[in-house]
């Protein structure tokens, strides 16, 4: 379960509740962000060779082709690049488990924010730069939604740009 509290189109509170291993992420905008009472602090690795990367499930049915031709190019440079790369399927546990430095980043290539804004709050509140595909500060209005360590922010945002198919 994912929850956000927004006023005056900010996120100020959030929530994720991940049942099936005992944990809730929150946040309060400027509070910082929480694992149950553990504050969250993003990893400290420095290179893509050596980080662990999210990304995306991929579409399926009407125009999946097309839709699906910048994630494939994307994972083939990031399988290339990175330590691992792995596809959780979860918007919500991608970007709460890249606050706790379980990842190291995580890229949803579709935006909803129904689905990212509690994550997006507790990634950033935790230390992550989340940003839009062209390296811009994530907004709802965003297309993207990838939160990364600041010290591989460079590195991962190089691959994104490289591999960018409209």
């Amino acid at each position: 379960m994912s929850l956000s509290l927004v006023a005056a189109n900010t996120v100020v509170a959030a929530g994720i509740h991940l049942p099936f291993i005992g944990t809730q992420y929150t946040a309060l905008l400027g509070q910082g962000a929480f694992a149950d009472d553990k504050r969250l602090q993003v990893s400290h690795t420095s290179t893509l060779a050596d980080a662990l990367v999210s990304i995306d499930q991929y579409a399926f049915g009407e125009d999946a082709e097309r839709k699906n031709r910048w994630r494939l190019r994307l994972t083939e440079r990031l399988a290339h690049d990175a330590q691992r790369v792995r596809m959780l399927g979860s918007s919500a546990i991608d970007l709460a488990w890249t606050a706790e430095g379980r990842l190291d980043a995580c890229i949803q290539l579709g935006n909803k924010p129904w689905d990212t804004s509690a994550g997006v709050l507790i990634a950033r509140e935790a230390g992550a730069r989340v940003l839009d595909h062209d390296g811009s500060e994530h907004s709802e209005q965003s297309r993207s939604t990838i939160a990364v360590t600041p010290a591989l922010e460079v590195g991962l945002m190089e691959a994104v740009r490289a591999t960018l198919v409209d």
